[in-house]
């Protein structure tokens, strides 16, 4: 291959990213077993989905017989069972966040409603899955299983409350829960009301799990408890939630009244002076729930974007055919609104982040995956020690927290300088690699939450408007405009983007992490030696510019010398949030392309033409890369200098000079004349005070910042030449005829 930076003429981009590009980048070109789920999942999307859509199925709030059918079509497909294990009769063993993934990208691809359908029974079980007992899991799992025939469950997973406003606080409960009958012969009876609101898959669920507080001094604090739809009591589906967005997915806001046996309480309980405990309060389960189940959700619409690329192009081309000045042969009639650069530009801006969010996503499932693994080991040897609980888990992780940031720097090491002793000791040891695991999933789960999900919606409105008025009809092709509504949905799906930023408020300080990210700083510098025109240069300096913005924050204090960084200080503690999850999107896709370009000319489908795909894609990458050194760059700015109180005439004016005094002085210092500007202002004796606020601002204590400032708008260089590049491939790149699904 030749670097794109260094090449004269380089080659581009001959076809659209297929398959197996995708495979090696996403990492599961040697997983035969997904790479079939994928195909199954694509024939259902691309088929009885999208034709369900192309008849209007979106147009109802009710749940009708076409949204049901496709229920059918994820039995058949395996889209249903992929959630079994193999001794439920399951293709796919535990974990699976890479799996939901896979399945939810290439339903969203069609439609995010559809994603949601097929995915609510998997999100209703998860609590079982993470926290339920043995007996449990296995009675839900088998009971999932679409050979059960008639007697097949699907679940509901009931968390948010209904007034005044949905999912403002998921630690504040309206469901409770109380003693109905407590003898000394069998487990106590519980009854549990709940009102639910905005929960999917009602209209086929048969069991919901539901988060509920206690109402009873006989039950200690909260818990999650798993509700039948054959239960003695109220069992209310509710009314349909009249939403825009998602429609092929049941919404309902439902009410239940019901009396269930104790043993329903997910994990179980102990009873303890007369009080049922249970094992897991609520909190502790959605916990874990939640740092699985949103990576899905932003994999979802980084799909969206990525699917409009294709309907932009095809749209671009042929806006001007058909009308009596456009001949065949010309140069309107064969490039459209692409023989303008605006719509190129905007549409490398969007296919830019539509691949900076997939990679962003599925390295978040992978990480989970790993994760998954791993923290059962953690378990299992922690109680092997006698150690439970949270608190237990926690004080034990601390303990190896030097441990954890030594192995960052032995991992580093090369040549003689490596300890290969000391480092296999601490790589054996599985709380230190959990330890390193925990820290970059507590940061990047809900950062690819965030940043794939808000911006992304952003960048959907973007696609919306490159397709002109066509953009907003039902027959818009690749349905754009339902994807545009849909991913407004998203963003608040697992908490809104105020959740995601609150947790990554607390987390991005973590020590552990901070040791991981620096040396990801230093690797990108190793990146851009070897392949410039990534743009991981840029994207390093954008990254020592966010850590030292946020040491100075830590310490640094208002004008009214009040703390800058703390809880309630979301103007500071957020907009940093958002800076570094720029960082995070853009440094994984850099890493993806690295990926394909090691392992690509191994696959002969993708060796021909690897050379021009991965200089497009490089330069994709300098693109994101540029756009986020921009925005770490401006929030960064805002936050360093935005809290100092600007400098007034009336305050004390030094280094303020008279127009005579410069002039006197130019002949002792020559270019002081030139220099003051900026540097000390210059008092005319016509004006004692500049038409202005108030003096310049000086930089003294910020030196630092404002050369990590100037270095990056440096290394800005190059990447409008790469943008320009990316935007001809765009006129070259084959496409299909038409779309291989129905508008």
């Amino acid at each position: 291959m030749t670097d794109n930076a260094t090449s004269a003429a380089p080659k581009t981009l001959q076809t659209l990213p297929g398959d197996d590009i995708r495979q090696i980048m996403w990492r599961f070109a040697d997983r035969y077993d997904l790479q079939m789920i994928v195909q199954s999942t694509r024939a259902v999307a691309r088929g009885p989905v999208a034709r369900l859509v192309a008849e209007g199925g979106r147009n109802t709030h009710e749940w009708t017989e076409g949204k049901a059918e496709l229920f059918k079509h994820y039995d058949e497909a395996g889209i249903t069972g992929a959630i079994l294990e193999p001794e439920q009769g399951g293709l796919f063993a535990s974990p699976k966040n890479l799996l939901f993934g896979l399945i939810a990208y290439e339903l969203s691809w069609v439609d995010a409603g559809a994603a949601t359908a097929s995915l609510a029974s998997n999100l209703a079980f998860a609590p079982i899955h993470e926290k339920g007992t043995e007996e449990q899991k296995n009675h839900y799992l088998n009971a999932m299983n679409p050979e059960a025939g008639d007697r097949q469950m699907r679940g509901s997973f009931a968390l948010t409350e209904p007034i005044p406003y949905v999912g403002v606080d998921t630690g504040t409960l309206g469901g409770k829960v109380r003693v109905a009958e407590w003898n000394d012969e069998g487990e106590p009876m519980l009854q549990v009301e709940k009102r639910g609101r905005f929960i999917t898959n009602m209209d086929t669920a048969s069991y919901v799990t539901a988060a509920v507080d206690s109402d009873d001094e006989r039950i200690k604090g909260s818990c999650m408890i798993i509700l039948e739809e054959g239960d003695e009591g109220l069992f209310d589906r509710g009314a349909p939630t009249l939403k825009l967005v998602h429609q092929l997915s049941s919404t309902r806001d439902p009410i239940l009244n019901l009396k269930v046996p104790a043993s329903r309480i997910i994990g179980g309980y102990t009873i303890k002076d007369g009080v049922i405990i249970p094992n897991f309060s609520h909190g502790e389960i959605i916990e874990a729930v939640f740092r699985r189940t949103r990576a899905t959700v932003g994999v979802m619409t980084a799909a969206k974007l990525l699917s409009a690329i294709e309907p932009v192009i095809r749209y671009q081309r042929g806006r001007f055919r058909g009308g009596a000045s456009t001949r065949e042969g010309t140069s309107r009639y064969e490039m459209g609104l692409q023989q303008r650069e605006d719509s190129l530009h905007r549409l490398i801006d969007i296919w830019a982040t539509g691949e900076a969010a997939a990679s962003f996503g599925f390295e978040t499932v992978r990480l989970l995956d790993d994760y998954d693994v791993l923290e059962k080991e953690v378990d299992a040897l922690l109680a092997e020690q006698g150690i439970r609980g949270g608190r237990g888990k926690m004080k034990a992780l601390r303990a190896v927290t030097k441990d954890a940031i030594k192995l960052i720097g032995l991992r580093a090491r090369t040549g003689e300088s490596r300890d290969e002793a000391r480092q296999a000791e601490l790589e054996g040891n599985p709380l230190v690699r959990f330890l390193l695991l925990d820290a970059q999933s507590n940061v990047i789960c809900p950062g690819s939450k965030l940043w794939n999900t808000g911006y992304g919606a952003t960048m959907m409105r973007e696609a919306l408007s490159l397709m002109g008025g066509y953009g907003i009809t039902e027959d818009c092709p690749g349905f754009l405009a339902n994807k545009w509504m849909d991913a407004q949905l998203e963003a608040t799906y697992e908490g809104p983007e105020a959740v995601q930023r609150r947790q990554l408020s607390l987390t991005m300080t973590n020590e552990v992490f901070l040791a991981l990210f620096e040396q990801w700083t230093r690797d990108m510098r190793c990146v851009a030696s070897q392949h410039p025109g990534t743009g991981a240069c840029t994207l390093a300096t954008a990254m020592k510019m966010w850590l030292w913005t946020l040491r100075h924050l830590k310490v640094a204090r208002d004008a009214n010398n009040t703390k800058l960084y703390n809880t309630p200080r979301q103007g500071v503690t957020f907009p940093l949030a958002d800076a570094l999850c720029w960082i995070l999107a853009s440094r994984q896709y850099i890493l993806d392309v690295l990926e394909l370009a090691e392992k690509g000319p191994e696959n002969p489908v993708v060796a021909e033409g690897l050379e021009g795909t991965l200089n497009f894609l490089m330069d994709l990458g300098h693109v994101q890369s540029a756009r986020a050194a921009g925005e770490v760059g401006r929030i960064c700015a805002e936050l360093v200098f935005g809290y100092n109180r600007h400098p007034a005439w009336d305050d004390d004016a030094r280094g303020c000079y008279g127009e005579a005094e410069v002039e006197g002085l130019e002949g002792v210092m020559p270019g002081l004349e030139a220099m003051a500007d900026g540097k000390a202002e210059v008092l005319h004796p016509d004006s004692a005070k500049p038409c202005k606020a108030g003096p310049c601002v000086h930089f003294d204590g910020y030196e630092a910042f404002t050369q990590f400032r100037t270095k990056m708008d440096g290394c800005l260089t190059g990447s409008r030449l790469a943008k320009d590049r990316a935007a001809h491939a765009l006129t070259q790149v084959m496409i299909p005829e038409a779309l291989d699904y129905p508008m």
